[in-house]
């Protein structure tokens, strides 16, 4: 089964022959030096490659791991966080195996992807996609969709975290008017006219979803403002982090259908953004990276010192990036009893099934109805 690789070192990506092999640079000018004067090569951290199957090279002299080969049938897609440097035959490479290669900056934000040429083209479905958006009756349908079932998962979020108390010292939380006010809010969606009244009925209601994130991870993280550019503080850097994950993560999904992923509905298409990555991404942040940092800030997994702030912007250093990718990862592979299909399914593969479904109804007319949470 093939998986996603996470390379947080500074590095080259290379293809020899038929397999592509990481070797890493020292990141900083003294761990050259050091290297050097030390007659050593600059170590692979294992954590970063893990999952690796093949044997390492090693330098004869030093013994020392100077680069890892890559099982390219084992690669699902690539997340590069270091600075990394790559050559025409890599990227070809990549081409003539299907495989997306996304790219973070030196915050942890994502800059973009490498998406390679398509190889499942689909004239009619591009044309039915077209056609779906430019109605403006069904691209609404199609963007309500997609918001009622964020706020539906939005809610099942605050339903899991609402407990009584067991104890005299433990505080019950109880969100009931938070939701009562939400569901009050998602009647709205159905009147909507526009997109954009719509995505100011999906901005009222995080607020109010936002305002509850005290109580689930403690007062230190708690959320007073979402602010994306750049974040301002430790939870709005660490909600960025993750939405770029989960929005890439769509993204691969959506490479391996017939749609085009610069044609959407809620988001409006522009330019240099795949926006119905944004799209489907709304549905499934609350369940995959919401819950996942509820589960990190609640265990003490990530804490403040994890986080760097640097003049009016706050990031992820290295150390909590590598924990968050971790759980982000398992996370992708933790199955579900799919109700229709009847059988375990991925969250990773719920994603490419709702792009399946919404592939079926723009070209077939089946109703669609965006994934929503049961538990």
């Amino acid at each position: 089964m093939k998986r996603p690789y996470y390379i947080m070192s500074s590095g080259r990506l290379r293809r020899k022959d038929n397999t592509v092999f990481f070797e890493p640079v020292p990141q900083k000018e003294e761990d050259s030096k050091a290297a050097e004067a030390e007659n050593r090569d600059p170590a692979i951290d294992e954590e970063t490659l893990a999952g690796f199957t093949e044997e390492s090279e090693k330098n004869p002299d030093t013994g020392r791991v100077t680069r890892k080969p890559l099982p390219v049938q084992d690669i699902e897609a690539f997340y590069c966080f270091g600075e990394m440097d790559y050559n025409s035959k890599f990227f070809n490479f990549l081409s003539q195996h299907n495989i997306p290669l996304h790219l973070f900056n030196y915050y942890g934000h994502y800059a973009g992807s490498f998406i390679p040429r398509d190889y499942l083209p689909s004239g009619f479905t591009i044309v039915e996609q077209v056609r779906a958006f430019l109605d403006p009756h069904r691209r609404l349908m199609i963007a309500r969709e997609f918001i009622d079932a964020a706020s539906c998962n939005i809610v099942k979020n605050l339903q899991y975290y609402s407990k009584p108390s067991k104890g005299t010292e433990e505080k019950s939380i109880d969100f009931s008017s938070e939701i009562e006010e939400i569901e009050n809010l998602r009647v709205g969606i159905a009147r909507t006219d526009t997109t954009k009244e719509l995505m100011g009925v999906e901005g009222n209601i995080r607020d109010r979803y936002y305002n509850c994130w005290g109580q689930i991870v403690g007062q230190e993280f708690a959320l007073d403002k979402r602010v994306k550019h750049p974040p301002d503080n430790a939870i709005n850097a660490l909600i960025s982090f993750a939405n770029g994950l989960v929005y890439s993560t769509v993204l691969s999904e959506i490479y391996h259908t017939h749609l085009e992923p610069t044609v959407s509905y809620l988001h409006g298409p522009g330019e240099r953004r795949y926006s119905l990555a944004l799209d489907l991404a709304e549905i499934f942040k609350p369940l995959i990276a919401d819950r996942m940092i509820f589960r990190l800030l609640n265990a003490k997994q990530i804490q403040e010192k994890h986080f760097k702030a640097e003049l009016n912007c706050c990031y992820l250093e290295e150390s909590g990036r590598k924990i968050v990718l971790k759980e982000y990862d398992e996370r992708l592979k933790t199955t579900i009893k799919h109700r229709a299909l009847g059988r375990n399914v991925s969250y990773r593969h719920l994603i490419r099934l709702e792009a399946y479904k919404l592939v079926r109804h723009i070209t077939s007319g089946e109703e669609y109805k965006a994934f929503r949470a049961w538990w």
